[in-house]
């Protein structure tokens, strides 16, 4: 499958099948799926699908569902990319360029986006990383709850100084990036599968040690149950804080319960931290919103999805719809708009 991932501030949209005849449902979410029928590619002998197969298909629906498609090549051989995904990449290159396509669209499958969508799993440390590449310091922006890095000891501010695959082979983060730059980093910290291990020499409290941590699968917790969402009080003044690691299926009940707490201590400040977040569902974008308009109308948009002039049949238009847990008339401050791009998370 083809996702262009969708920002949570919504402007742009493909939804596209798998090829091949692996079928499966798309991601939930208020998005419509396109009713067109997707082309599927002719396999190759044996029943399977050759990679020029795969590229051509990748192509196909690109030229028919892009919402920039006066930006794709007229014609790119796809003989020198030896993945899908870098052809993609290619096809993509003049619209991200021109900063309409900041990398939404990828190449995923239907069973790990629905995973990461519907429950937030994937493999990893479990944390989020932050570097400084001027000083070459990496840090830890946060560590996910139930997740190996946390169980370890890396939190919040952990400073990573060294990556090996052992004790022996650490190499420090300086020189890696000035052998590798930052995609060496990626590389350091090994594929995303479960069971991948790495040694770290970390610092925290003054103090240096090596750990070593091994990734596995673990469910994001969209909001913090440790400092996800409080009522701060600013000098006699109540504040909500809430903050949304990402816009998924299980952020539901908990964007829910916070606002319902919110109302009850009649909170009309609000603080909404998205700091990381890369945003996510569309559902959830809107249930943030109407938690946010206890006041707002039935008759009054939230948000638009727009799809090129000749697939407008699947436009929507998505009307305000205030819950039992609305907070009205709030004053918001909001933190760190997310800046939609592929997982940073490990």
């Amino acid at each position: 499958m083809i996702r262009a991932r969708v920002p949570t501030v919504l402007f742009s949209l493909i939804v596209l099948l798998s090829a091949c005849g692996e079928g499966g449902s798309t991601s939930s979410g208020s998005t419509p799926t396109p009713t067109a029928s997707t082309p599927t590619p002719t396999p190759a002998s044996g029943g399977t699908c050759s990679l020029r197969d795969r590229q051509d298909w990748a192509a196909a629906q690109l030229r028919e569902w892009y919402l920039f498609p006066d930006t794709l090549p007229s014609t790119l051989d796809p003989t020198p990319y030896t993945t899908v995904g870098d052809y993609i990449d290619a096809l993509t290159a003049t619209a991200r360029a021109q900063r309409k396509d900041r990398y939404f669209t990828y190449l995923t499958s239907i069973a790990s986006e629905n995973a990461y969508y519907n429950s937030g799993t994937s493999a990893g440390y479990g944390f989020r990383l932050t570097l400084d590449p001027t000083a070459g310091r990496l840090f830890v922006a946060e560590s996910f709850e139930g997740a190996p890095a946390l169980s370890a000891g890396l939190d919040r501010g952990t400073e990573i100084l060294a990556i090996g695959t052992s004790a022996n082979t650490l190499r420090t983060v300086s020189a890696i990036l000035a052998a590798e730059g930052s995609a060496g980093l990626s590389n350091a910290l090994g594929p995303d599968t479960s069971g991948t291990s790495r040694t770290f020499q970390v610092t925290d409290t003054g103090a240096t040690r090596t750990v070593s941590i091994s990734k596995g699968d673990y469910a994001l917790t969209p909001v913090s149950s440790r400092f996800g969402a409080q009522i701060l009080n600013d000098g006699g003044r109540q504040v909500g804080y809430i903050n949304l690691r990402t816009f998924i299926s299980t952020a539901d009940p908990a964007l829910r319960s916070a606002f319902a707490s919110f109302r009850a201590a009649g909170v009309t400040n609000i603080i909404i931290d998205l700091r990381y977040n890369g945003g996510g569902l569309i559902s959830i974008a809107e249930l943030m919103s109407n938690l946010l308009g206890a006041n707002r109308s039935t008759s009054e948009v939230i948000d638009y999805t727009t799809f090129r002039p000749e697939k407008s049949a699947n436009n929507i238009t998505a009307m305000f719809a205030p819950q039992p847990e609305s907070v009205a008339r709030p004053r918001l401050r909001l933190s760190g708009l997310p800046a939609p791009r592929r997982r940073a998370n490990w």
